[in-house]
């Protein structure tokens, strides 16, 4: 014996290891998004009763929970277990997945630069369906608070869209206290500040967003930019770990 060994091919360690390492992360994220989702979701009683999951007129922010939560744990379990067990089949899902996320993102923000117009008719129709939906769910409730207190606005376009709203409009047969009223995350913090007349914020959320996105373009683009190079390394490392275990199998 010549002591002398051949060497075949073999599976970086480092791109093994750092794939598991981040999905192991990104896995426990999506268990705490969900677990976050289902929580509220018992909560308010719609484990117990699932049909109810439909009774809410406008938007359920738990769903954000739910969806993002099961997608990062997807993503995390394939991602995880295929690196450390070297699966190519749990691998090419990771891959595959993570490829179809990106260009579903990719087709939305070309959809949103096409039809602006379109997208903003839809944004004011979300609104307003969700300001008719107010007082139904707590969760929407925070989330139109914090909207509003965030962008500094009032309604769709106007404190007027609050009409819609069952509570706040301003029919002779409405009988609630806050009847012709607006919520109090219309109100401004400081009168003093404006002039004196003006005690709501009369700018509307849609225009105020889009004031927002035109003042932050170059962070916007530039965290778009990057979760897009993320997700586009993540599949380079994938299949490149595929194509190492698949070259040490085809040796045996």
């Amino acid at each position: 014996m010549s002591g002398k060994h051949y060497k075949g091919p073999e599976v970086s360690c480092c791109i093994k290891y750092f794939i598991f390492g981040f999905n192991v992360i990104f896995w426990f994220l999506g268990i705490a998004f969900l677990g976050i989702g289902l929580w509220a979701w018992n909560e308010k009683g719609v484990l117990s009763n699932i049909s109810s999951i439909t009774d809410l007129g406008g938007f359920d922010p738990v769903w954000l929970f739910v969806v993002v939560g099961g997608v990062m744990f997807i993503l995390g379990f394939a991602g995880c277990i295929g690196a450390l067990r070297e699966n190519t089949f749990l691998l090419k899902f990771f891959s595959v997945f993570l490829g179809i996320i990106f260009f579903l993102e990719l087709t939305a923000g070309v959809l949103a630069f096409v039809f602006k117009d379109w997208i903003k008719d839809q944004l004011y129709f979300f609104i307003n369906n969700n300001i008719r939906a107010y007082r139904d769910d707590i969760d929407l409730q925070n989330l139109i608070d914090f909207t509003q207190e965030y962008w500094q606005c009032c309604g769709a376009f106007g404190a007027d869209d609050w009409n819609l709203n069952i509570y706040f409009n301003c029919t002779d047969s409405n009988a609630s206290r806050e009847r012709c009223g607006v919520p109090f995350s219309c109100c401004t913090k400081d009168p003093a500040e404006v002039d004196q007349q003006i005690v709501i914020y009369t700018k509307g959320c849609v225009p105020q967003f889009e004031k927002w996105l035109q003042d932050n373009l170059t962070i916007v683009a530039g965290i778009f930019i990057g979760i897009a190079l993320l997700q586009i390394f993540g599949i380079c490392l994938a299949q490149n770990l595929v194509s190492d275990i698949e070259a040490v199998r085809a040796t045996w």
